[in-house]
């Protein structure tokens, strides 16, 4: 790798890392090198590999074999604070941050600035904080909570941690599953502000085009395994797929026109309000029909979290009504919905889908597990339950060495699939799925896609709520755009440009985006 017709020095070199659980192998003689001022993708499907890889190098795993070199001199982290030490700094998917305290008591926790040898130095922590926000682009208030932060600022909490502990070498861990398109772009950006003041990143992601956009090299793994290493310009969206997956991928989605019949879920009025007695859903109207995807368009916030809890029961609406197969159920409970036929594939796994201490085994009939043949009476049949999730596991390639692991022992991917496979194998009337592929790999997406699609074949009326507008283009036959709580916009698939929706989703009228249309095609 060079620069000006230099070679760039390594930074930070694997050699031959293997590390074994019980019943798997997830790294096996991984070997990978990043340089200086570079920006390494590191592809993968769920369960591939790359997380593990990356605990390793951040020092809260260790490797069974092999070598880490970090400025060509070996190190064996035996825990983060060992890597900090050494310079390396991640940001973990799931972010690592104390809801109830500010920014700059987050940002230095563990590594206070003090007067007196007593005090915390807010002050001086604000200082430098708003120094290194400048520095790299990464505007933040040191004073505000994180409670009040939205996502994408949570994450600029998260790499300003890093950068304050003089961190060289930044492992970004999906860092762009929980963004919206606007702070995914501005994540990119300041990729770019990192690398040309001399940081290097490793950037483990699913989403191929950000890696051709932003990345130096490209490795991938697989069964973990590296099987290929390329960069963006000898690489493709559809030729990463094949080396992550070993296979061709349909990257975009097959289905046929939509035949829909006759309404499932039907929305009048609904006024919702947040965990801060806010109103986020306010008079909202929507209805969905038998054999038909509606896609709920949004930049993340503007209320699609509360409309969801709302459907399935888990928030009581402060006004209006909600209609299932003619049921009135506004104040219904997640289980007399469910009962209903309705699926619910929730925005956070880890809170609302799963229950991480369980078995997968339990975590398969959380729905279900009082009625046959899962129970008699009272008393659990074990031999149903245990069957049941193999063929669960079975049917959706969910990687996992047996179904009695903890559901916290799985991928992030892979929790996903067994959310998706519990859902789906249930008779259905309405599937409410918000953002039923964050944070998965291509493979996984285009196999839960088809299952959607395939639902809305079955005459399953579809809601999806997603954060990605490239996944409504594709999947839904109907698109409503939300702002500020209530639906500006309800159109058919294909009336409107991508460009045109994306102004709806920042507040514009139909009239303005008509408006706007008409000036890009006669300047």
């Amino acid at each position: 790798m060079t620069q000006n017709g230099h070679e760039r020095p390594v930074v930070l070199e694997a050699r031959g890392i293997t590390k074994r659980f019980p019943g798997v192998v997830a790294n096996d003689k991984v070997s990978l090198t990043l340089h200086k001022g570079d920006v390494l993708a590191l592809l993968g499907e769920n369960g591939a590999g790359k997380s593990t890889l990356m605990n390793i190098l951040y020092g809260l795993y260790h490797q069974d074999e092999g070598e880490i070199f970090v400025n060509g001199e070996p190190i064996r982290a035996r825990s983060p604070h060992d890597s900090i030490q050494r310079g390396i700094g991640m940001v973990h998917q799931h972010f690592q941050l104390v809801p109830v305290m500010t920014v700059a008591e987050n940002v230095v926790l563990g590594n206070e600035i003090t007067r007196g040898g007593l005090w915390l130095d807010r002050q001086q922590a604000a200082e430098r904080i708003q120094t290194i926000s400048r520095q790299y682009g990464l505007p933040v208030d040191p004073h505000a909570l994180v409670a009040d932060l939205d996502v994408g600022a949570q994450q600029r909490v998260e790499i300003i941690k890093a950068l304050y502990r003089n961190a060289d070498i930044l492992i970004l861990d999906e860092p762009t599953a929980v963004l919206t398109p606007q702070e995914a772009d501005e994540l990119v950006g300041v990729m770019r502000t990192l690398t040309s003041q001399g940081k290097s990143l490793i950037f483990i992601t699913h989403k191929l085009r950000e890696v051709l956009e932003v990345a130096d090299r490209i490795v991938v793994l697989r069964a973990g395994r590296v099987v290929g290493e390329t960069t963006p310009a000898e690489a493709s969206e559809a030729s990463l797929a094949a080396m992550m997956v070993g296979r061709s991928v349909l990257l975009q989605v097959e289905k046929t026109e939509a035949r829909p019949g006759l309404p499932v879920l039907d929305v009048r009025g609904l006024q919702v309000r947040d965990d801060r007695q806010l109103v986020a859903v306010r008079d909202l109207e929507l209805e969905v029909r038998a054999g038909e995807i509606l896609g709920i368009a949004g930049v993340q916030g503007n209320g699609q979290t509360e409309l969801v809890q709302a459907l399935t029961g888990l928030r009581p609406p402060e006004a209006g009504s909600i209609r299932i197969v003619g049921r009135d159920v506004t104040t219904a409970t997640p289980r007399q919905i469910s009962e209903l036929g309705v699926a619910h594939i929730p925005e956070d796994r880890q809170r609302d889908g799963m229950v991480t201490s369980y078995p997968l085994t339990d975590n398969a009939v959380l729905e279900l597990y009082y009625l046959e043949p899962f129970a008699q009476g009272l008393v659990r049949n074990d031999t149903a339950i245990r069957r049941h999730a193999e063929q669960l596991v079975a049917a959706f390639d969910v990687r996992t060495p047996a179904v009695t692991v903890p559901a916290s022992s799985l991928s992030g991917g892979n929790q996903q699939k067994l959310i998706v496979a519990r859902e789906f194998t249930r008779e259905l009337k309405l599937l409410i799925a918000a953002q039923p592929t964050r944070g998965i790999d291509v493979g996984s997406i285009e196999f839960i896609h088809n299952q959607i699609v395939k639902k809305r074949d079955e005459g399953v009326a579809v809601l999806l709520v997603s954060a990605e507008l490239d996944e409504i283009l594709s999947l839904a036959d109907r698109i409503a755009v939300m702002y500020h709580g209530q639906i500006v916009a309800t159109v058919k698939n294909g009336e409107l440009s991508r460009e045109q929706l994306g102004l709806l989703m920042a507040g514009a009228s139909l009239q303005d985006t008509s408006a706007s249309s008409a000036t890009l095609a006669h300047p």
